[in-house]
């Protein structure tokens, strides 16, 4: 149980981010929700901020208490969107938001990064994923989107930002080891929110075959409780992992990788 916890949860106006929020609310945890829009689930506080925005994250750093016990980061937008605009919100204003939260945290305090199968390449994505650490001007990611060939209408710019982001959990692995706050990701195969037309518009046949492979598509209830495990004091000793949450599609795509079908 979460009790006496209090949590934010960006992201939390829709999808897998309201059923978190919803799910820590019925743990005891004290929800916080962070979001361009007032999420319509109840929370106890709500903090407007745009993740693209470094003037926005800062004025939402400000309004947050001290006192926190677990970020789950979770706001995303889909590979539809401007490659630009998805590189800040996915990754640059995630992480910008976590590093300026972290004097905020308690001791023992986790940070829930929600990645995604779609990160599931990133042993291959090396000078990209380096490209996209190394940069902190939110104002080059469009530069970055051109040397680095990240396309517009090929999603490219979504797998790269979750390959980063499960990159970059992994490299935090102890980066607050002296304050035993830890940091992992979770990452849900194809899940049914208001954005999965948006995966499946890009991916186009690769989608329908995932489909046919899958016993059904995941639901946020499928996630939101993995999260919230993570928020807890169960998970202490768990750093740096990335853990999926998508039906066996991470192990299937790996067998059938390195031939163990």
């Amino acid at each position: 149980m979460l009790k006496n916890k209090t949590i934010i949860v960006t992201g939390a106006a829709s999808g897998i981010g309201a059923e978190t929020a919803k799910t820590l609310k019925a743990q005891g945890a004290t929800v916080i929700g962070v979001d361009l829009n007032q999420p319509d689930t109840p929370v106890d506080q709500f903090v407007k901020a745009n993740l693209s925005d470094p003037a926005s994250i800062d004025q939402a750093v400000a309004e947050l208490p001290k006192g926190i016990d677990a970020i789950c980061n979770i706001a995303g937008l889909p590979p539809t969107k401007d490659r630009a605009a998805v590189l800040k919100v996915n990754f640059l204003g995630l992480r910008d938001f976590t590093e300026k939260m972290i004097d905020k945290l308690n001791d023992n305090a986790s940070i829930v990064n929600v990645a995604s199968l779609a990160g599931l390449g990133w042993p291959e994505a090396g000078d990209q994923i380096k490209a996209l650490i190394t940069l902190r001007d939110f104002n080059a990611a469009e530069k970055l989107c051109e040397e680095q060939g990240v396309g517009q209408s090929d999603g490219r710019s979504y797998f790269l930002t979750k390959e980063t982001l499960i990159v970059w959990t992994m490299m935090n692995r102890w980066t607050w080891r002296d304050r035993g706050i830890r940091m992992n990701c979770v990452s849900p195969g194809p899940v049914e929110t208001p954005i999965l037309p948006d995966f499946l518009e890009t991916l186009g046949e690769r989608a329908e075959e995932d489909a046919k492979v899958m016993d059904r598509p995941g639901q946020p209830t499928d996630i939101a409780p993995v999260i919230a495990f993570m928020c807890s004091d169960g998970s202490d000793w768990i750093r740096g992992a990335n853990i999926p949450v998508d039906g066996g599609m991470y192990q299937h795509v790996m067998c059938e990788m390195h031939g163990h079908n």
